[in-house]
């Protein structure tokens, strides 16, 4: 029985993934952040281009997973120069002030054909909220250069002035520049190596 112990701890030395299956960086070269909010009659989107971040996550253990995201707020991105600097200042992100925007899970959901929810705590300008998203685990395959990659689709909605994020300009006859709420869309594709 020893003997078979050591030659286990000896095979889990040599083959990493093997003990750290469920351990998961965030490969920003191939994940994306994007959120959408009203604007007048349409929607606008936009994007951060930076995301970083480790998930503890093993799909037969789904409730034991967590996860920790950090996303630099100098990265957004709504394909307008003079927007994106609007949103970094005071009125939106205070980026200056708050570099990043952060959100560390709390609690992970069940795993039912490849959906679950994810509970955690999300900070902007440096208020921290609760909020809960719906995760999609798109699978897990062995990595082109070696170790294995995960895939995740993340969406969810909340309300900016829960973070502090105020600012709008009223229209003349009624109504709002900006909505309130913003959808969010988080692909993230993770890799063991």
């Amino acid at each position: 029985m020893k003997r078979m112990f050591v030659g286990f701890v000896a095979a889990a030395l040599l083959v990493p993934g093997l003990v750290s299956a469920a351990e998961w960086n965030i490969d920003a070269s191939h994940s994306n952040v994007n959120f959408k909010i009203r604007h007048l009659v349409s929607r606008v989107t936009g994007s951060f281009n930076d995301i970083s971040g480790q998930i503890q996550f093993d799909p037969e253990k789904a409730t034991e997973g967590s996860v920790e995201i950090t996303i630099p707020v100098a990265s957004i991105d709504t394909n307008n120069e003079k927007r994106d600097g609007h949103l970094k200042n005071e009125d939106f992100f205070d980026e200056p002030n708050h570099p990043t925007l952060t959100f560390k899970s709390t609690k992970f959901g069940e795993l039912k054909d490849g959906k679950m929810t994810v509970e955690g705590m999300l900070t902007m300008r440096g208020v921290e909220k609760p909020v809960t998203l719906d995760v999609e685990f798109l699978g897990a395959a062995p990595g082109m250069r070696g170790g294995q990659v995960a895939g995740f689709e993340v969406s969810g909605k909340i309300n900016r002035k829960d973070w502090g994020i105020e600012w709008n300009r009223a229209l003349d006859k009624g109504g709002a520049v900006l909505g309130d709420d913003v959808e969010i869309m988080i692909n993230i594709e993770a890799t063991t190596a």
